[in-house]
């Protein structure tokens, strides 16, 4: 069976992107800024953390890399690889990098980074176990479930399911890939902005209620919020 050109699947706050480490690099980023242009809306401001294995991968074409994830709204926050050339690339660019097994080595400027945590990421969704603050992002090709409150600011993009064990305050979109069926669950819901598949609501301004648990759905072509006691 060939390798696969490319894999993608949520971490922490921002997304994890294997790419082949033997088709030839021009048609494995050929195909990554084809599957990023084909869902832009999904995969728009992620922070990126790029796992090209043992592949060496040089100066020159790890920045095309860099500049083909900004020209489309992404950051490449983190380069995991076991290739010395590679890591020594990434260097050059001021870009962290880890090598498997071990901590990530800070960019030079300092820059943020997410590292994984095994009950962060999986095929079927993320975890997150704390609050997501104002300016913070989480996508997912799954379902996502925050343990704390999602701030005004903050974001939740999910293929999947959203829930949030706490305040929804910021903007959420469930179903992000057209699944209607998706519901966005919280303890306390008001958030700034709704979206589940391609329906959008909005909190009116100033809106107080009795704080109980809901769930939107999509019902009748149109997004229902429903308590449960």
């Amino acid at each position: 069976m060939p390798e696969e050109l490319i894999a993608i699947k949520g971490i922490n706050d921002g997304l994890l992107i294997s790419l082949s480490t033997t088709e030839k690099w021009q048609s494995v980023t050929d195909e990554l800024a084809k599957r990023i242009d084909d869902k832009r809306a999904f995969y728009s401001g992620a922070a990126i953390v790029v796992e090209l294995g043992a592949r060496p991968v040089p100066k020159y074409e790890l920045s095309s890399l860099k500049a083909l994830l900004e020209r489309r709204g992404l950051s490449l926050s983190l380069v995991r690889s076991d290739s010395d050339t590679t890591r020594q690339s990434a260097r050059a660019l001021n870009l962290s990098t880890s090598e498997n097994g071990r901590p990530a080595e800070p960019a030079r400027r300092h820059a943020e980074t997410n590292p994984v945590n095994p009950e962060e990421t999986g095929t079927r969704g993320v975890i997150f176990r704390r609050t997501l603050r104002s300016g913070r992002t989480i996508h997912s090709e799954g379902h996502v479930v925050v343990f704390g409150d999602v701030n005004p600011g903050a974001k939740v993009i999910a293929a999947g399911d959203v829930v949030v064990w706490g305040k929804l305050r910021g903007t959420v979109h469930a179903g992000a890939l057209g699944d209607e069926s998706a519901v966005v669950c919280a303890l306390d819901m008001n958030p700034n902005q709704l979206r589940i598949a391609s329906y959008i609501v909005t909190s009116p301004p100033g809106k107080r209620r009795k704080i109980l648990p809901e769930v939107a759905s999509i019902r009748d072509n149109q997004i229902v919020v429903e308590a449960r006691d």
